[in-house]
Protein backbone atom coordinates (compact mmCIF):
# COMPACT_ATOMS: atom_id res chain seq x y z
CA UNK A 1 0.00 0.00 0.00
CA UNK A 2 1.30 3.45 -0.83
CA UNK A 3 2.01 5.90 2.17
CA UNK A 4 -1.29 7.04 2.63
CA UNK A 5 -0.53 9.14 5.52
CA UNK A 6 1.76 11.34 3.14
CA UNK A 7 -1.44 11.85 0.66
CA UNK A 8 -2.38 15.59 0.51
CA UNK A 9 -6.11 15.71 1.83
CA UNK A 10 -8.06 17.66 -0.73
CA UNK A 11 -10.73 15.52 -1.86
CA UNK A 12 -14.43 16.44 -0.70
CA UNK A 13 -15.72 16.40 2.60
CA UNK A 14 -17.37 13.43 2.01
CA UNK A 15 -14.72 11.15 0.92
CA UNK A 16 -12.41 11.92 3.71
CA UNK A 17 -14.97 10.70 6.11
CA UNK A 18 -15.20 7.83 3.85
CA UNK A 19 -11.16 7.57 4.12
CA UNK A 20 -11.78 7.91 7.82
CA UNK A 21 -13.99 5.28 8.48
CA UNK A 22 -11.76 2.87 6.86
CA UNK A 23 -9.24 3.92 9.14
CA UNK A 24 -10.86 3.25 12.06
CA UNK A 25 -12.13 -0.11 10.67
CA UNK A 26 -8.35 -1.47 10.13
CA UNK A 27 -7.34 0.36 13.66
CA UNK A 28 -10.69 -1.51 15.41
CA UNK A 29 -9.77 -5.01 13.42
CA UNK A 30 -6.52 -5.43 15.51
CA UNK A 31 -4.78 -7.11 12.63
CA UNK A 32 -1.90 -4.29 12.42
CA UNK A 33 1.49 -3.52 13.95
CA UNK A 34 2.38 -1.31 16.26
CA UNK A 35 4.18 1.01 13.19
CA UNK A 36 0.94 -0.07 11.24
CA UNK A 37 -1.08 1.61 14.35
CA UNK A 38 0.79 3.93 14.58
CA UNK A 39 0.95 5.54 10.75
CA UNK A 40 -3.01 4.74 10.75
CA UNK A 41 -3.58 6.40 13.59
CA UNK A 42 -1.45 9.57 12.05
CA UNK A 43 -3.60 9.57 8.77
CA UNK A 44 -6.97 9.74 10.97
CA UNK A 45 -5.44 12.20 12.58
CA UNK A 46 -4.93 14.30 9.02
CA UNK A 47 -8.45 13.25 7.84
CA UNK A 48 -10.22 14.20 11.08
CA UNK A 49 -8.43 17.58 10.98
CA UNK A 50 -8.95 17.95 7.40
CA UNK A 51 -12.41 17.35 7.78
CA UNK A 52 -13.17 19.37 10.86
CA UNK A 53 -11.14 22.37 8.52
CA UNK A 54 -14.00 21.42 5.75
CA UNK A 55 -16.60 21.88 7.98
CA UNK A 56 -15.35 25.34 9.36
CA UNK A 57 -14.98 26.43 5.75
CA UNK A 58 -18.82 25.46 5.09
CA UNK A 59 -19.67 27.10 7.86
CA UNK A 60 -17.86 30.34 7.24
CA UNK A 61 -19.64 30.23 3.65
CA UNK A 62 -22.77 30.23 5.08
CA UNK A 63 -22.95 33.01 7.53
CA UNK A 64 -21.20 35.02 4.96
CA UNK A 65 -24.36 34.15 2.38
CA UNK A 66 -27.08 34.79 5.10
CA UNK A 67 -25.17 38.69 6.19
CA UNK A 68 -27.08 39.98 3.52
CA UNK A 69 -30.69 38.23 4.37
CA UNK A 70 -30.67 39.61 8.09
CA UNK A 71 -34.02 40.92 8.81
CA UNK A 72 -35.57 43.19 11.51
CA UNK A 73 -37.53 41.76 13.94
CA UNK A 74 -41.65 41.41 13.11
CA UNK A 75 -43.62 43.64 16.06
CA UNK A 76 -46.76 42.61 14.36
CA UNK A 77 -47.88 46.03 13.66
CA UNK A 78 -48.94 46.61 10.48
CA UNK A 79 -48.24 50.88 9.59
Amino acid sequence: MADAAAQPVSEKYEDIVARLARVVERLEGGGLSLEESIAAFEEGIRLARAGAARLEEAERKVEVLLEGDRTAPFSGQEK
